[in-house]
């Protein structure tokens, strides 16, 4: 396997049966639902809620000798082009970061610098995801797996590392397990690998902190917790972790959102997270975010998204839903899902994703698929960036920011009379149509704003607005062409009162 992609292979019945998976599973009946508190988003200075709809740029990362992705800025043009995403978490490496210990790589920061100017002149949040798979390319002396940690913050003993077929197998292996109880400081000998982590991150905010773009800080990409799992893991080091690198981070930046996720292992598939509610330092409300993964058992058992496969990744998917809400909840944190994603060419791959996507529509989350390379996975056919058949499914209507609480968020593609050339006017049944309920709330400013299709809105949109009391209400309605976005601002919002948006395609 190479390890420039996230390929996902049918291992894990192999895994399943290792004895680290079943400590890890043994923590579930331990999570209780807690009694739902109010939602909670990710929101902008206006107060609005932001909706991020996106890809992770990019599984290159890990094998470039620059720690870079692959894009150009003519690339991340050219996605939103062809998509219209406006979210995108960008992967960046602790080695590059930090290559020896307590120095940092000014010139590589700049290099991310620039990534993220491309993306936030064209109105992107960015998410700086400081990724790891097999803890980092020194845990083998031929570097034939991981990425993520310094050579200098790899500490195996001289336990072997096998290269397997099967990549995730490569977490079970001796090395990989003692590098990871070194990091977690489960062995008692390395407390200071921790702290060094933490003070990267405090680095990066430095670097970051007035850059408008960057909207947040992946803490850890899919945390493993190496001999310790499970409750124990998540609620003891990782979660010392987490707190270390917030204190960090808030000495620098105290507006940028923190995301955090649960160990891998198991809540990738639909189990719950024992995570704690964690403590944010800044002044005024928390700005913590859970951000799990969606990888459905079912799939990663080699089921595809058809026939019976379908029921059983529809249930793996209703699980996973369940259990992020009674995490955020306990969190107190809006959700963003951080990554979901499959080999385009397998069957089903396309009704998938679109599930997906209503899903997180439902849920008011903001997802990153994974990810953005031509690897099969991603939305371009080939090296030119033809668009495959992803793009087709991520080139969907969705509210970009909401003004009020968002309460459902509903995308009907309807029939081939709603498309370019075909005839059904605006009115008619078959045309597509997003729907957007929500709440109007004191101090939030600014139109709620969605993304329009070119291929289902080829002349933007038309927009209703109905009030719960009864009625239309009076709002403005201004067209973006070049963006293909329409903003839509009540002209007098009463706070407490539901409004339910509903954009159709234009009438020529």
């Amino acid at each position: 396997m190479s390890r420039t992609t996230r390929t996902r292979r049918p291992v894990l019945r192999a895994v399943a049966v290792a004895a680290v998976l079943v400590t890890a599973a043994a923590g579930v009946a331990a999570v209780t639902r807690t009694e739902p508190g109010p939602p909670r988003y990710i929101t902008d200075d206006q107060g609005r809620a932001l909706f991020l709809h996106g890809f992770n740029t990019s599984g290159s990362t890990k094998a470039d000798p620059d720690s870079l992705p692959w894009i150009t800025e003519e690339d991340v043009q050219h996605e939103y082009d062809t998509m219209g995403t406006n979210f995108v978490r960008l992967l960046i490496q602790w080695s590059a970061v930090e290559p020896e210990p307590g120095e940092y790589d000014e010139a590589y920061l700049d290099a991310v610098a620039e990534r993220v100017d491309w993306y936030g002149e064209r109105g992107y949040h960015v998410l700086l995801d400081m990724h790891q798979d097999l803890y980092g390319a020194d845990v083998s002396p031929d570097r034939h797996s991981g990425n993520g940690a310094p050579a200098w913050a790899t500490r195996t003993d001289g336990l072997p590392v096998a290269e397997q077929d099967m990549w995730e197998l490569v977490y079970l292996e001796p090395g990989t397990m003692r590098a990871f109880d070194h990091f977690w400081n489960t062995t008692g000998d390395h407390p200071e690998l921790m702290e060094h982590y933490a003070d990267a991150w405090g680095r990066v905010a430095e670097r970051f902190a007035d850059d408008p773009a960057v909207i947040g800080y992946d803490l850890m990409n899919e945390p493993f917790g190496g001999s310790l799992q499970g409750p124990a893991f998540e609620r003891g080091p990782l979660a010392e972790l987490y707190r270390r690198c917030t204190e960090r981070i808030r000495g620098a930046d105290t507006d940028t959102w923190i995301f955090v996720e649960g160990q891998a292992v198991g809540v990738n598939w639909g189990t719950p997270s024992a995570l704690p509610r964690l403590d944010d330092p800044r002044p005024g409300e928390p700005r913590i975010v859970y951000a799990p993964h969606a990888y459905p058992l079912p799939m990663d058992l080699g089921r595809s998204y058809t026939g019976e496969g379908r029921g059983q990744v529809d249930t793996a998917i209703a699980l996973w839903e369940e259990n992020v809400r009674v995490t955020a909840e306990r969190l107190g944190a809006p959700v963003v899902l951080g990554e979901f994603g499959l080999d385009m060419s397998g069957d089903g791959a396309e009704a998938y994703v679109a599930k997906m996507l209503d899903v997180t529509d439902s849920m008011a989350t903001g997802r990153a698929y994974w990810s953005n390379d031509h690897d099969g996975w991603g939305p371009w056919a080939d090296e030119d960036l033809t668009p495959g058949p992803l793009a087709e499914v991520m080139d969907r209507a969705y509210p970009r920011a909401v003004a009020g609480d968002p309460l459902d968020v509903g995308y009907d593609p309807g029939g081939t009379g709603g498309g370019a050339g075909g005839s059904g006017g605006s009115d008619s049944p078959e045309s597509p149509q997003l729907t957007v309920r929500f709440k109007a709330v004191e101090g939030v400013t600014g139109p709620t704003e969605v993304y329009l299709p070119e291929g289902e809105f080829p002349d933007g949109g038309e927009a209703r607005v109905a009030a719960s009391t009864g009625g239309e209400a009076e709002a403005s309605v201004e067209w973006d062409a070049e963006r293909r976005v329409l903003a839509v601002e009540l002209a007098s919002p009463a706070p407490g009162t539901e409004y339910e948006l509903r954009v159709r395609p234009d009438r020529p």
